[in-house]
């Protein structure tokens, strides 16, 4: 499989656990959009903030191992792809199970190999 024959998305979305706050990223995890419900900015915004940014975090983590997948997919040795510094999906699952344990919330995703 050539790297060219399955497109990349440019985008990622990722929504808290409630759905109240969804980012939408690069692949890198800049936001490019985001949506809060009207309840959350009566809060507190340095949490609010915290929860954007955590957001902006795993959704660039996903993003990552998806491109690790790709490339894994088109044939790059296990070698090569270790130098790329793309996250594994172990690392990706410690990272937010790690998250969601500080933010006290439930686990969104208990990604892990099938």
């Amino acid at each position: 499989m050539q790297l060219d024959e399955v497109p990349f998305p440019t985008e990622f979305t990722l929504a808290s656990r409630s759905g109240a706050v969804v980012v939408c990223t690069t692949e890198q995890g800049l936001p490019l959009g985001v949506s809060v419900e009207r309840d959350q900015l009566r809060g507190d915004p340095s949490a609010l903030a915290a929860e954007v940014l955590r957001l902006c975090k795993q959704s660039a983590a996903r993003a990552g191992l998806q491109r690790r997948e790709q490339l894994r997919a088109a044939g790059l040795a296990p070698e090569l792809l270790a130098l790329t510094g793309l996250p594994t999906a172990a690392e990706v699952t410690r990272q937010e199970i790690v998250e969601e344990q500080d933010f006290d919330t439930e686990p969104e995703s208990w990604l892990r190999p099938i």
